[in-house]
């Protein structure tokens, strides 16, 4: 898809459990953590790494490799206009990045467009889901009003976990390799769903 604080993911193995710790559907487990300014090398890693596939389902283009420069846009942010978190398999800071999620505020409105995007290593269990409903509540929290983001129809997966987690799937205008995903931050109903995914445990989370 191309569209400073601590925060709970479900998974923590009780009440003195790291609480930016993932525990993954296939026992691996993460930390997830705000980007910061020196992650620029590992982001570039990350995306370089990222199958053919993967890399064209985040970027929607033939992109091979992040350039420096596109790099530090990816990580030196303000965490409030862009938002961006970065899953790796440990606390060391120079543990390689596996999954990569945010969004942008669109100027002169509370909405945004997201994106995420797993190493192809790291896909299908559960890592997806726990990462999109992280941004959809924190999103919440600052007042954004829909996130909304491009998926391709050729990434099933994407499109299915979307629809699960409450988003309206609708046609995207003079795009026809891509559905335009929108979810409505604002309601009971919304409020509703964000309490079933806040609370439901790592285990079943899926894909």
């Amino acid at each position: 898809m191309h569209s400073l604080f601590a925060f709970m993911l479900p998974g923590g193995t009780g009440p003195s459990s790291d609480p930016n710790q993932l525990d993954l559907l296939d026992g691996r487990r993460v930390r997830v953590s705000p980007v910061e300014p020196q992650d620029a090398d590992a982001e570039r890693d990350f995306v370089g790494a990222l199958s053919l596939t993967s890399r064209y389902r985040r970027f929607h283009f033939g992109l091979r490799e992040l350039t420096p420069e596109q790099s530090r846009a990816m990580t030196e942010i303000d965490q409030h206009h862009h938002v961006a978190f970065v899953a790796r398999p440990s606390a060391e800071p120079h543990a390689p990045i596996v999954a990569d999620a945010r969004y942008v505020l669109r100027a002169d409105s509370a909405d945004a467009e997201f994106a995420i995007a797993i190493a192809d290593g790291w896909q299908g269990a559960g890592l997806g889901r726990a990462l999109l409903a992280h941004l959809l509540a924190h999103a919440r929290g600052q007042g954004v009003r829909r996130l909304s983001g491009d998926v391709l129809w050729s990434n099933p997966a994407m499109l299915a976990l979307a629809r699960s987690m409450g988003a309206r799937l609708l046609r995207n205008p003079g795009d026809a390799t891509s559905v335009r995903v929108e979810f409505e931050l604002e309601g009971p109903a919304m409020q509703a769903e964000a309490e079933q995914q806040r609370l439901a445990p790592a285990h079943h989370l899926t894909p």
